[in-house]
């Protein structure tokens, strides 16, 4: 059953939108919402914290010309929604995800996430190598040290997650990202648009909210080994990312000492670099899918993305 704004059901079963196929499926205790589209070797699509699928409208536009791209809710986030189980982990999301390409018969997908998303595909990765093919990790940390900054920035996470109680995170996110650009210029490239897929989503519940705030926080504490990865990886991080994230970022790559690990930065692009710079962003990511999967499709040139 699909849940809308505020978690309330609306009318579940398949829809066929043009070229998009939406449903849900039975992933553990709770129904994911996906939206599948195109044909061809299979890219995941994980999003970012407080985000959906709605994140990933550039690349599924352009990418599903020659790959099945598939976009889903994470638990207690969009057309998902929330559960009773309570704390929420990246184990559990991962758990998620492989349940979801379980019931999709999806098999060695490259996964690409951002943010959280990208957490949950390094989990899951790092537990089941042989089911994939390829990861796109973009503007995200692993389970490794913190610098400084880093430590005060999960700091600033759980303080959130309190705060939501009395004033909601859209308007957090919406304060968070003028003074990120007073502060950083460009951390937000985009900042208007960010904020827009944050406000049409649907309604995250306070409860929901800080449990998956503290789903992020304890991550970097974990006790994760990147040294059980051992597909190729793509590195992307926005030129303008704080230096936190990029020495994240840094210590990321280190971990994975058993990949085969490209960087890349992402220019004109902070920290939500696929929605500041779509065109490169998904340039690369065409590239690099070629490569995994010897796909032979003309790769579309960077200023035709949309």
């Amino acid at each position: 059953m699909v849940r809308g704004e505020g978690g309330e059901p609306t009318t579940g079963g398949s829809v066929a939108g043009g070229d998009t196929t939406t449903d849900t499926v039975q992933t553990g205790d709770i129904e994911t919402y996906y939206e599948r589209r195109g044909d061809g070797p299979p890219i995941v699509f994980i999003h970012g914290m407080f985000m959906s699928t709605t994140e990933w409208g550039p690349q599924v536009d352009t990418l599903s010309d020659e790959f099945t791209t598939i976009t889903y809710d994470v638990r207690g986030h969009g057309h998902t929604g929330g559960s009773d189980r309570d704390p929420y982990s990246m184990d559990l999301y991962a758990a998620d995800l492989g349940a979801l390409l379980s019931e999709l018969d999806i098999e060695n997908p490259i996964l690409c996430g951002l943010s959280m998303g990208g957490c949950i595909a390094q989990v899951y990765a790092a537990a089941h190598p042989d089911r994939v093919a390829g990861l796109v990790l973009s503007d995200t940390f692993t389970a490794a040290p913190l610098p400084l900054s880093g430590r005060l920035i999960f700091s600033n996470l759980r303080f959130f997650a309190l705060l939501d109680r009395v004033i909601r995170y859209p308007t957090l996110n919406k304060i968070q990202l003028r003074v990120g650009n007073l502060l950083s210029p460009g951390i937000a490239t985009d900042a208007d648009r960010i904020q827009r897929l944050v406000e049409d989503a649907p309604r995250i519940s306070h409860a929901e909210f800080a449990k998956i705030a503290r789903a992020m926080a304890r991550f970097p504490e974990s006790d994760f080994d990147g040294s059980e990865i051992d597909v190729p990886v793509l590195l992307l991080y926005g030129e303008h990312a704080p230096k936190a994230f990029r020495t994240m970022h840094t210590r990321l790559a280190e971990s994975l000492t058993n990949a085969d690990v490209a960087v890349t930065v992402v220019p004109d692009a902070g920290h939500a670099s696929n929605i500041d710079n779509p065109a490169f962003f998904t340039a690369e990511v065409r590239e690099f899918a070629h490569e995994v999967t010897g796909a032979t499709g003309d790769a579309t040139a960077a200023g035709d993305v949309l």
